[in-house]
């Protein structure tokens, strides 16, 4: 029996290192990959050619040269975004916009997600695809269908004027509230999944619990509901805010020639300017933006799991 066990655990071992190294693998192609290769980019210099810039270094010479021009390397492109004012102010109108319509999703999807959650049963797999509905069609058909709703003479004006609301036209279209709106809508249901299924698991017996005990319905949700949907309100803030940051089409479309965000800036640079080293960069500080604070919050979440454990 021992001899069977010993020789058991090794395979066991091996298979939980396997399990362990896809997502690892996972994360190194399609992540640190393709950083790797705009993070060189962003290192070399602009040039008129195809591609245009003059590679920083090339793997395939011999060490010795790569080494020669490993030290030759310049953080030019990096000064230069702390040169330009362009830069930062649309890292943080971007930032800003991101964290102005995430807080906007959760005030409209927390609601959406609770009457879900306490819905009959047989109910919830039908709100479930109608959450899912919209990503049936194109993205950009849909964002391309809010210029037909918010233009001046478009839907939502002539519902207003047809109900007395207003006396003229709103300008709502190129404005950054057409901007809130848009990521909104397209954004809405990455964050009702996830804290739908956060309140959906939630105990009903805690609630009772409360009730019997005289606390109020909204006090019970203060105490009750509301903390243990955080893991939930968490996790759809993130899959809003992290994409809303860097967003290229909604602001294109729907904001106007002052909405400023490194999207827009982003692409600018890439495709208009082609200045691909500098492009480079502004994605990499982007990318920085994003994940070290995401890396630390997790850190500390752990951090605090491992305490209260």
């Amino acid at each position: 029996m021992a001899s069977e066990t010993s020789s058991s655990a090794p395979k066991r071992s091996l298979g939980g290192w396997a399990l362990i190294a896809v997502p690892y693998f996972w994360l190194f192609l399609f992540f640190l990959v393709p950083f790797f290769i705009v993070f060189k980019i962003s290192l070399s210099q602009i040039a008129v050619a195809i591609p245009p810039y003059f590679p920083a270094f090339d793997l395939g010479q011999g060490l010795q040269v790569l080494f020669a021009d490993l030290k030759e390397l310049s953080l030019e492109n990096y000064i230069f975004l702390t040169e330009d004012d362009l830069y930062w102010r649309s890292y943080v109108s971007s930032v800003t916009i991101a964290a102005i319509s995430t807080f906007i999703t959760l005030l409209v999807g927390y609601p959406l997600a609770y009457g879900m959650a306490r819905s009959p049963k047989e109910w919830r797999p039908t709100l479930l695809m109608l959450v899912i509905l919209p990503f049936w069609t194109s993205f950009l058909i849909r964002v391309y269908a809010w210029i037909g709703i918010l233009k001046n003479e478009g839907l939502l004006n002539q519902l207003l004027l047809t109900l007395g609301l207003i006396d003229q036209p709103l300008t709502i279209l190129n404005t950054n509230i057409a901007v809130y709106i848009g990521i909104v809508y397209s954004y809405l249901p990455f964050l009702v999944l996830p804290l739908y299924a956060s309140l959906e698991k939630l105990d009903g017996t805690l609630l009772e619990a409360a009730e019997d005990l005289g606390c109020p319905p909204w006090k019970a949700f203060w105490k009750i509901t509301l903390p243990l949907s955080i893991p939930g309100i968490i996790a759809g803030c993130f899959l809003v805010f992290i994409p809303a940051v860097g967003e290229f089409v909604i602001p294109d479309l729907l904001g106007g020639s002052n909405t400023l965000m490194i999207g827009k800036t982003l692409w600018v640079e890439f495709f208009n300017n082609r200045d691909w080293p500098v492009s480079s960069a502004v994605a990499v500080i982007l990318l920085l933006i994003l994940v070290i604070p995401i890396v630390l919050f997790q850190n500390q979440q752990q951090k605090m799991a491992e305490r209260e454990g």
